[in-house]
């Protein structure tokens, strides 16, 4: 996701590491920190991996800053993994957030539905939290009034999610995202 997340972002424009990681912490969360032993080592990965271009830009009182560039071949390297989504990318709630969030840089409506078809069909399937044995426990069933709070949030988000994925979907004929024109 920390890929992802350079990626996307790049996408959008020449960012320095630092306006990188605001903007990648925005998005992932506060609660989720993104240290620069994170950061900077999946920055070189991808510049040595022709994907982002590293290059000196005049800074504040002379000192040089470096700005990270998207190549053509990083643009194609991001649209790819948007495209393949899944595993993880679909059924992990935060990670799916990520993909959402960089979707509309996918060019073609269908790629983009494809996409939110994987993750209605992962919502679709039954899940459970807790079990008695192989029975997943339904709220009702639960004495642990905790333990039914998880279960009652979960079902409502999974439900107005089903119901926005469902909306695009039925909506999406011929739809285009603006930016993407």
């Amino acid at each position: 996701m920390i890929e992802l997340m350079i990626l996307g972002f790049l996408a959008e424009g020449p960012l320095h590491g630092y306006r990188l990681r605001e903007r990648m912490e925005q998005l992932h969360g506060h609660a989720r920190a993104i240290s620069d032993g994170t950061l900077y080592p999946a920055i070189s990965r991808l510049v040595a991996q022709g994907l982002v271009r590293s290059d000196s830009a005049p800074g504040r009182a002379g000192a040089a800053k470096r700005m990270l560039n998207l190549t053509e071949v990083g643009r194609d390297s991001l649209r790819q993994r948007l495209r393949e989504a899944g595993g993880h990318d679909i059924t992990d709630g935060h990670r799916f957030m990520v993909v959402l969030a960089f979707l509309s840089l996918l060019p073609e409506p269908t790629e983009r539905d494809e996409v939110l078809r994987r993750r209605l069909q992962f919502l679709s399937e039954p899940a459970g939290f807790f079990y008695d044995g192989d029975h997943p426990l339904r709220a009702d069933e639960l004495d642990d009034p905790y333990r039914r709070g998880i279960l009652v949030s979960a079902r409502a988000t999974s439900r107005a999610e089903r119901a926005w994925l469902t909306e695009m979907l039925e909506g999406s004929s011929g739809r285009v995202a603006p930016w993407t024109n």
